[in-house]
């Protein structure tokens, strides 16, 4: 990922030195364990552990004559044996491992470092959004459906939505995150000939992960599958939010906004301009994170016990996932802590068609005072739509509708527009989301 999107933690998470120093991590784990049970000498594991080192400009320079990042790997790690004095010690280095035995629990451990931080955003967010939904818990606001008004609802319950959703993004995360804190040490196809699954125990415990059940040469891939997905409906509800202020924000609309600092500057040749930039960068963004979920689906299917084809896919995806949905969710933690928030514009708009959002309770109201459904419905449609056509004011004349105020008293006809009985179960709905 460029580096304008990178923060400095998943920057360092997914860097050459990093993921070199997992692999060696992952190979003196192998070195200890197999120490542990009488199979490499105990002073050559010790030795590797105090003298083995990773120079990644040799790693490369290597790799450009053999063609092969793990042969280059062992090879430098070799050197500096050497030059530490002990080349005899390197000969049980990558001993009884094949490639993605250290590939893939190495990975692993890098996922597990990223996962912490996103883990982290994800639950400031979240946390964020509780805080929020409660100070606006009773701000009224116009419902919209196909953009159009439809019935009142409070900005509270909107914000309270984004959270519930949200906290089935954590625990779909959480899970996908604990699948994927598997490591393999079971050789090229995976029937553990050359070392024991009890040594695959004790190293992954020692890096702190647990042993896959079975494996090919490769951790099955639906696990990286159902991780970035994860990462993607992350995404996906940010880009919600996102979407959301961004209409709110639109000049006719003007009821909320995305924070807009002094000295900032909306417009090149439009003084006045004041664009919902990061909402529209979190909306682009996430469509990144969601198209690598099809490519984490199909690296799923390998040829037989193991191909690379997914290998190559998965320097790009995993790294520019776990990046963006890391700088998305700290965007949209940035967006919601200062997003501006206009109640009197939301009444204001709310009061806009002068009554036409409580025609579903008048219809309801004119049903249960004895007016059949059908000819209740003729007769509030009409009138809706003329004072749709000719912005009249539709709680008037239904005041004075003949049919209408044949079955419905004043108070009655008062009560259908009434803008707290619409409102009466946002404690409710609260109750159900926060407990």
């Amino acid at each position: 990922m460029i580096a304008r999107y990178t923060r400095l933690e998943l920057g360092r998470i997914w860097s050459d030195e990093n993921k070199y120093r997992c692999w060696l991590e992952v190979e003196l784990a192998a070195s200890e364990s197999l120490a542990e049970m009488g199979v490499v000498p105990a002073g050559a594991a010790a030795s590797l552990r105090k003298n083995a080192g990773v120079r990644v400009e040799r790693i490369f320079e290597i790799e450009r004559e053999v063609k092969h990042d793990v042969i280059a790997f062992t090879t430098a790690v070799a050197e500096t044996m050497a030059v530490a004095g002990d080349a005899e010690s390197s000969r049980w280095f990558h001993y009884g491992l094949t490639s993605n035995d250290v590939v893939d629990t190495a990975q692993a451990l890098q996922i597990k470092a990223a996962s912490a931080v996103i883990l982290d955003g994800a639950e400031r967010l979240t946390a964020l959004l509780k805080d929020r939904a409660f100070e606006f818990k009773h701000t009224p606001q116009i419902g919209r459906t196909h953009g159009i008004q439809a019935e009142p609802i409070t900005f509270g319950l909107k914000i309270a939505l984004w959270y519930d959703e949200m906290r089935r993004n954590l625990t779909r995360f959480r899970t996908a995150a604990e699948d994927l804190r598997v490591g393999k040490t079971s050789g090229a196809v995976g029937t553990f000939g050359h070392i024991s699954p009890e040594a695959e125990e004790r190293i992954c415990a020692k890096l702190g992960l647990a042993p896959t059940p079975i494996a090919t040469q490769v951790i099955s891939r639906d696990r990286h599958a159902a991780y970035v997905c994860a990462l993607a409906l992350i995404a996906a509800t940010l880009e919600k939010i996102a979407l959301e202020i961004r209409h709110l924000q639109r000049t006719e609309v003007r009821e909320a906004e995305e924070p807009f600092s002094v000295g900032q500057k909306g417009s090149s040749a439009m003084p006045h301009k004041r664009n919902p930039v990061v909402c529209e960068q979190i909306c682009g963004l996430a469509r990144v994170v969601r198209s690598n979920a099809q490519a984490a689906m199909e690296n799923v299917a390998l040829w037989h016990e193991r191909d690379i084809s997914h290998s190559s896919v998965e320097r790009v995806i995993l790294p520019d996932s776990t990046i963006l949905t890391d700088y998305l969710l700290e965007k949209t933690i940035w967006l919601v802590k200062g997003m501006r928030v206009y109640p009197e514009r939301m009444r204001r708009n709310l009061d806009l068609t002068n009554g036409l959002i409580f025609s579903g309770q008048l219809l309801l109201d004119l049903a249960a005072a004895g007016m059949l459904r059908e000819t209740a419905y003729k007769v509030v449609q009409g009138e809706a739509m003329k004072a749709w056509e000719t912005d009249g004011n539709f709680r008037v004349v239904m005041e004075s509708h003949p049919e209408v105020t044949a079955l419905l008293t004043p108070e009655q006809i008062g009560r259908a527009f009434s803008l707290e009985r619409q409102l009466g179960n946002i404690d409710r709905i609260f109750e159900r989301v926060f407990g």
